[in-house]
């Protein structure tokens, strides 16, 4: 399937590369159990993606391993927590590329899922640097660059500006369901944000494909990144500035800042760390709706969405939840 981006913009065609390592459209229901004084809709990007992987960092991987091969890069240089989702995506979708991957992890609150996803991430064949905390990381960083001969950088999450296309297409393809009746237009859509990527791809996506008026709200569930509105209306112009360079010739498209809220009121103790709201959001997601979430990303953001609608918090109509959950 070409991509909505190049069927939007076919000058980009030959200058921006795509490789297709999911199944869109992704699936886009109504959650009437969870619904209160909204209805609730969400969008399932769990279920983006080949084999036994998918979530968001996908939909960021079509556009980046592409530039890579395009490099001939041999090896990606990538960071994360822990428990990074966002790190095994990689190794795992780069590995089948002929890419190696090299991962400087941070600590994180040590669980079961923590060590699950480790054991993952040594089998995955990825290079593993402990490196603990963000100052070590930074200090390590020109060690580990020549250490794998100029390695394609990526920042956690994938949130480079290229990484931000995969968030403006699936902008596209929500645009896309909207036109074809699955749904009505929303006001609101509802996401957590762990490196900004996301938000800002939606942030930017949503006025291109002519939803400017869906309004993005994101949980913050990281406390590690910087993650206010300039950190996240950055990445999201340069992704825009990366369109036009390429030859896009995007319309007036204005990242007004009433279409973006974020909200850290749901973070709890940190990154990394569960918290009661969240497990409960978990389980009735779970049990009325069938969604499986988890507790330190998704199940935060799901929190959120339950009390901003129960206390009347949200923009009138129907709201979307994002589901970003990659694992299945």
């Amino acid at each position: 399937m070409t991509a909505y981006l190049h069927q939007r913009f076919p000058e980009l065609r030959e200058k921006l590369g795509h490789a297709r390592l999911g199944d869109g459209p992704t699936p886009l229901r109504a959650l009437p159990h969870l619904s209160t004084n909204y209805p609730i809709w969400v969008k399932d990007d769990g279920a983006y993606g080949t084999g036994g992987w998918g979530g968001n960092k996908i939909r960021k991987l079509e556009w980046l391993l592409s530039d890579v091969k395009r490099q001939r890069r041999s090896t990606i240089l990538t960071f994360g927590g822990l428990g990074t989702n966002w790190g095994l995506a990689t190794a795992l979708y780069a590995r089948d590329f002929g890419i190696h991957t090299a991962l400087a992890l941070i600590d994180q609150p040590r669980d079961d899922h923590v060590e699950a996803q480790l054991e993952r991430l040594r089998a995955s064949g990825a290079d593993i640097y402990l490196t603990r905390t963000k100052a070590r990381t930074v200090a390590a960083a020109p060690y580990l660059y020549v250490r794998h001969r100029r390695p394609y950088l990526l920042p956690a999450g994938g949130s480079s500006p290229l990484g931000v296309l995969g968030y403006v297409e699936a902008a596209f393809e929500l645009a896309a369901q909207v036109q074809a009746g699955t749904m009505p237009t929303p006001s609101s859509i509802v996401t957590a944000v762990g490196s900004g990527g996301t938000v800002a791809g939606l942030y930017l996506g949503l006025g291109l494909a002519g939803l400017p008026d869906t309004q993005v709200i994101g949980i913050v569930v990281n406390d590690k990144l910087r993650l206010d509105h300039r950190a996240i209306t950055s990445p999201a112009e340069r992704a825009a500035h990366l369109l036009e360079r390429r030859g896009a010739k995007l319309p007036s498209t204005t990242l007004t800042p009433g279409r973006l809220t974020l909200l850290r009121d749901w973070l709890g103790t940190g990154y990394g760390h569960p918290t009661k709201q969240g497990e409960q959001a978990l389980r009735l997601a779970h049990d009325a709706e069938g969604l499986d979430l988890d507790p330190v990303y998704t199940a935060k953001a799901m929190a959120a969405l339950l009390d901003l609608s129960a206390s009347g918090r949200l923009p009138d109509g129907p709201a979307i939840y994002l589901q970003t959950h990659g694992p299945r």
